[in-house]
């Protein structure tokens, strides 16, 4: 099982978000870049991603995270934020 470990506070743009988690998770040149995209990826897979959220960012940044994360579970992984 692989573990994404995040800090989305770095992206200022769900853009740059999709572009690092293309890079991260090693996602196909045809990734489209949006939730769809990465669920259709990762469900490709056998294995489940679980993500760890340091910080899940701030405006379209937190939208676009909030998406992620429900790919990732709905795909069977886990989703785990540290408590402040």
């Amino acid at each position: 099982m692989e573990t994404l470990f995040l800090d989305a506070s770095q992206y200022t743009t769900a853009a740059e978000l999709h572009s690092a988690l293309q890079r991260l998770l090693q996602l196909p040149d045809y990734y489209g870049g949006n939730a769809d995209a990465l669920y259709d990826c990762l469900s490709e897979r056998v294995q489940p991603v679980n993500l760890y959220l340091y910080s899940a960012g701030s405006g379209e940044v937190a939208d676009a995270v909030t998406k992620v994360c429900r790919v990732m579970e709905d795909l069977g992984g886990t989703v785990t934020q540290p408590q402040a």
